[in-house]
């Protein structure tokens, strides 16, 4: 006998839990490509993207998953032997190293852990050791999925311009876009990639990159760019094919159409905020539950934790038997412990995350810690009382 059948929870860090309403508006026959109601829909979309991101300037759209994004980004910018400077919070930093790499640019990382944030005075003082201007551009992760610590962009973005080097900074927000405070303008991004699959609640298939003008002039010299990853023509509103450079991902267009409108309707810092107060509810249950036993928040200063995902350690092999609980026995499936191998030698079996990223709310969540106290319960995972309780007292805000 399972406790699991009934709807099912899908809490890892994305692919995020997909709304009816964006269900439903996938759900059609196939649309005219060429001109009607997805064409003239188009120029919307890019304005509230946009609007998500806090920008006045450019957003390229690629039928692509982030990997996708980030190949785009640094096909725009770079040429070969450029220097990537790499600020490694994590998994994903390295994964947009390596491509970089793959490319012929040259990937220059200080890393940073799997437990700390970006210091920012660490990225500035590399940058004004490169004298002869090699750095091309500085690639950030403001939230790294496997760790889940969110890093401080605009500090970083004020460190970069106090040294008076030319370098871009380019972030990585396919975590955290609509979920996390994220302001590219303010903070001086010259390039940011998300994906539609987060916080943008629509299945995987899509990513972003925006960009200003300040990226676009490095377009020009960039050799590593090529036809299908040139930025240009997919901003230039001239048609459906224009923004893909072929056939349009119609259903998922459908699809973000509504969920840009419900984020819309709610209001980007109402969503904030939504993440921040759930994300809080889900920091004081780990905290309280730490009080008896290993368990234990990856991240310890609530200023460097995301509001997506929580990457939370239990001990030895017990993170991987808790998921496997919580998904065959309660229908709740959390995130693996990715990318966890290098801290203080645990291993990833010994981690579980968290997905907390845009369709969620409160009753979801004290489901979810619910289950997860339940498994702990049934597997014998020591911890501490008052998790619920803590969880509770924090959505309630009192």
């Amino acid at each position: 006998m399972s406790l699991a059948n009934g709807r099912d929870y899908l809490a890892i860090p994305g692919p995020s839990v997909i709304p009816d309403r964006v269900l439903r508006a996938m759900h059609r026959s196939a649309p005219n490509i060429y001109e009607g109601e997805l064409t003239d829909m188009m120029a919307g979309i890019v304005t509230d993207l946009k609007a998500v991101a806090r920008t006045r300037h450019h957003c390229a759209l690629y039928v692509g998953n982030g990997h996708a994004a980030w190949e785009a980004a640094l096909a725009n910018v770079f040429s070969r032997g450029d220097v990537a400077l790499v600020a490694a919070t994590g998994r994903f930093a390295y994964g947009w190293s390596d491509m970089a790499g793959k490319m012929g640019i040259e990937p220059r990382i200080i890393d940073f852990g799997r437990q700390a944030p970006i210091d920012p005075d660490k990225v500035a003082a590399a940058l004004e050791a490169d004298k002869d201007h090699r750095i091309r551009a500085v690639l950030a992760v403001q939230v790294d999925t496997s760790t889940s610590v969110r890093s401080d962009i605009a500090a970083l973005g004020t460190a970069m311009r106090s040294t008076g080097h030319p370098a871009l900074l380019m972030v990585d927000c396919i975590a955290c876009l609509a979920c996390d405070v994220f302001e590219m303008d303010a903070w001086g991004v010259d390039v940011m990639v998300a994906g539609c699959q987060k916080g943008l609640m629509t299945p995987p298939g899509m990513s972003f990159v925006f960009f200003n003008d300040r990226a676009d002039a490095a377009r020009e010299s960039a050799d590593c760019l090529t036809h299908y990853w040139d930025w240009r023509p997919r901003i230039s509103g001239t048609g459906l094919w224009a923004y893909f450079d072929g056939t349009a991902p119609t259903h998922h267009l459908y699809g973000l159409r509504e969920a840009l409108d419900m984020i819309t309707e709610e209001g980007l810092e109402a969503v904030w905020h939504r993440h921040a107060r759930l994300a809080g509810a889900i920091w004081a249950a780990v905290e309280a539950w730490a009080q008896g036993g290993q368990m234990q928040l990856n991240i310890t200063a609530p200023d460097c934790r995301s509001h997506a995902v929580t990457t939370i350690h239990v001990g030895g092999a017990q993170g991987t038997a808790l998921r496997k609980w919580t998904e065959h026995e309660a229908g709740l499936t959390l995130g693996i412990g990715l990318g966890m191998e290098t801290v203080e030698d645990r291993g990833s079996d010994a981690y579980f995350r968290i997905g907390h990223m845009g369709h969620v709310n409160a009753h979801m969540v004290m489901g979810a810690l619910g289950a997860i106290e339940a498994g702990m319960r049934a597997t014998g995972i020591a911890h501490g009382p008052g998790g619920l309780t803590a969880a509770a007292r924090e959505i309630a805000g009192v």
